[in-house]
């Protein structure tokens, strides 16, 4: 399939991808900057297509990974997982190889994300929150270092605000049970439980207690 180049053409639907001629003849496609490099009149062989086609796999499946990062900060296990639906292990490492080098990923970076991002927007203890970054695939150290520093008490109580405005108006007992129910299901211990529902039925007023 070797032969010399005779045209680099900008893709009409996509500037950032060139097609490649060969002998007159359409021949494979490339990223522009994979193609850059690239003159008219060089002559290329197969195992110089062979290369040229590694690497546009590679920066297609950079795109692929960016694009996933553009959302949200992932852990290294979330990245290989996407790109091994596309892609093979070889091409995967790669690509995180690249990623891990220019800091976008970093699994002890993303994990203290993920805690004070849960804290800041849905709270949740340290049981649930070990468990989610596990089935992400973040190991163990890098899960106990961001949860070192997280305040689980502040966490509940946040957790225990937003509940308690769902169900004032409750009996007392049938508060107690439902908040106790709710931030145990949010992965809290049962210490941290029990201390801030018993000062969220301390802080209940007349008005929302059941008549």
């Amino acid at each position: 399939m070797g032969g010399q180049i005779t045209a680099l053409k900008v893709q009409k639907r996509n500037r950032n991808r060139v097609n490649v001629y060969l002998d007159g003849r359409f021949a494979f496609g490339l990223a522009a900057i994979e193609a850059a490099r690239l003159r008219v009149g060089q002559v290329l062989s197969d195992e110089d297509i062979a290369r040229l086609r590694q690497r546009d796999t590679a920066e297609r499946a950079a795109e692929r990974a960016l694009d996933l990062l553009s959302y949200r900060p992932r852990s290294e296990a979330e990245i290989r997982e996407r790109l091994a639906e596309r892609y093979d292990a070889e091409t995967a490492g790669e690509v995180l190889e690249r990623l891990r080098r220019s800091g976008l990923v970093d699994d002890r970076e993303f994990a203290r994300y993920w805690v004070q991002n849960r804290l800041q927007y849905n709270p949740r203890g340290a049981i649930a929150l070990r468990q989610e970054l596990y089935q992400k695939g973040v190991d163990e150290s890098a899960i106990e270092e961001a949860l070192a520093e997280y305040d689980e008490e502040e966490a509940a109580a946040r957790a225990a605000e937003t509940a308690r405005r769902k169900l004032r108006g409750l009996a007392p007992d049938l508060f107690r049970r439902r908040l106790t129910d709710y931030l145990l299901r949010r992965g809290f211990s049962y210490g941290v439980v029990r201390a801030i529902v018993q000062q969220a039925l301390a802080d209940i007023g007349p008005e929302e207690s059941a008549d």
